[in-house]
């Protein structure tokens, strides 16, 4: 779409963060709060541990990928998403870049219920992760780089984000997710070191 001399593109990126951010307006309307997602809300759309396993409520592991706890949570993912996202993008057409933000988001879903059961879980960091694994892995293999070194950066950005309230399971699950599918796809496509 071309506006004014500005050039509109919608990438899969740009899609990702509007459902996102559509995701964040409509927990904000049931939260009856813009800045906070409330307990309630998050126990329903995000992943509840408990209801997963003991409720059967799997399709949690899926609507938790798009939940954020707060504004500020959205805000820091999606900055992550446009950065990471939109290079990814460059490697991943369609869905192979779908498939690695959903695959990779599942599986820290997945490791997630490893945790305690009462625990409480939100975010797309899990499927940011594995972007970032994928493209980082690729990015190696395609420039004859040792792997070895898309997994020190790979382990370095992930002790990064170690802090508290962090759910440390998704973002390695994300990673690992996304190191192992853009290793496959660089070695299909036949990227020699």
């Amino acid at each position: 779409m071309h506006t004014g001399g500005i050039v509109l593109k919608l990438t899969w990126t740009i899609f990702l963060i509007f459902a996102n951010s559509l995701v964040y307006a409509y927990t904000s309307l049931k939260s009856r709060d813009f800045i906070v997602t409330s307990f309630d809300v998050l126990a329903v759309y995000g992943q509840s541990n408990r209801a997963v396993i003991a409720q059967g409520w799997y399709w949690q592991l899926f609507t938790s990928m798009f939940v954020h706890v707060n504004l500020i949570h959205l805000i820091l993912n999606m900055v992550f998403l446009l950065i990471f996202g939109l290079r990814a993008e460059e490697l991943f057409k369609g869905k192979d870049f779908l498939f690695i933000y959903l695959a990779s988001g599942l599986a820290g879903n997945l490791l997630t219920l490893l945790l305690p059961l009462d625990i409480i879980s939100a975010g797309a960091s899990g499927a940011i992760f594995g972007i970032f694994g994928a493209y980082v892995i690729y990015m190696r293999k395609a420039f004859g780089m040792p792997v070895f070194t898309a997994l020190v950066y790979s382990l370095l950005f992930l002790m990064l984000s170690v802090s508290e309230g962090v759910n440390f399971f998704a973002h390695l699950g994300g990673l690992v997710a996304g190191l192992v599918i853009g290793y496959f796809f660089a070695k299909s496509r036949k990227i020699g070191f």
